[in-house]
């Protein structure tokens, strides 16, 4: 079935790519086509080549003012190649894509002969943040439940999307469960990009300028022995109640992703650096 079946005829996306200055974000309006090729409109105009290789994050939160465990939206990160260009428009195929409701995969696809780049970067232990005490959480967050992790991949950036708990001068904090895809990720380059989106009921109601935060991060751990690790925990889920569970597996990770710079501020939220 096509993607958008799932996503509508319209939605908002986060794209990534690598260019020339390093990884590079846009915000577009998708349009998926039936054979599951993308139009995307990027307002502020791009410099995307043909024949470049994008990793795109979708969800159809539009309209989901709540979530629990289960995470019920159609969401997937989409590699794709760029085919065509024309101002403001790009035009991707597919490359690959696996679209999760839940968890449960309801549809996948991947180019005849594609695999996913081996990385041959050593993965080094995140080291432990230089953090000793939450600081106040940032209030207007509190019914944003997910955001978007970008990380470093080989060849083309790797997004997902998680639940987050963030503070006012831009700590976020995520959990993981051991052995993730992100997290190798992340150890091989701590250096990393989290995207919130800034509407509040997930429609169209705001100017696109508006709807993401993209921070510049930079990724730490942080050891249960850690008196923050409590700090976060309760906040955390007092935020998302729904992930306590999490808190209850062995292993579980919990990532510190320390601010660097902001890449955009979604209006009307004032950020402190």
């Amino acid at each position: 079935m096509a993607l958008k079946n799932y996503l509508g005829e319209q939605l908002l996306g986060v794209l990534a790519s690598y260019q020339l200055q390093g990884l590079v974000h846009h915000v577009g309006v998708v349009y998926p086509r039936a054979d599951n090729v993308l139009r995307v409109f990027i307002p502020k105009g791009h410099a995307l080549a043909m024949g470049s290789l994008v990793t795109l994050h979708l969800d159809n939160r539009t309209g989901v003012d709540e979530l629990d465990a289960e995470l019920r939206v159609y969401r997937t990160s989409y590699k794709g190649r760029v085919v065509a260009t024309d101002e403001g428009w790009v035009t991707l195929q597919p490359v690959e894509y696996m679209l999760i409701h839940g968890l449960q995969v309801v549809e996948q696809h991947r180019e005849p002969g594609y695999a996913f780049p081996p990385d041959a970067r050593p993965e080094c232990t995140l080291p432990i943040t230089p953090l000793r005490q939450l600081g106040p959480v940032q209030a207007r967050e509190h019914h944003n439940k997910v955001g978007i992790l970008t990380t470093l991949a080989a060849n083309q950036p790797h997004t997902t999307v998680l639940a987050f708990l963030n503070t006012e001068i831009d700590d976020v904090f995520l959990i993981s469960v051991p052995d993730t895809f992100k997290l190798h990720q992340l150890r091989r380059d701590p250096h990393c990009f989290f995207i919130i989106d800034e509407r509040a009921k997930f429609t169209f109601e705001q100017a696109i300028d508006w709807n993401y935060t993209i921070l510049e991060m930079q990724a730490f751990q942080v050891p249960p022995t850690l008196p923050l690790y409590e700090q976060v925990r309760t906040a955390f889920v007092l935020k998302n109640p729904w992930e306590a569970g999490f808190f209850l597996m062995d292993g579980l990770e919990m990532v510190h992703l320390k601010c660097q710079s902001v890449v955009f501020a979604g209006e009307p939220r004032s950020t402190q650096q």
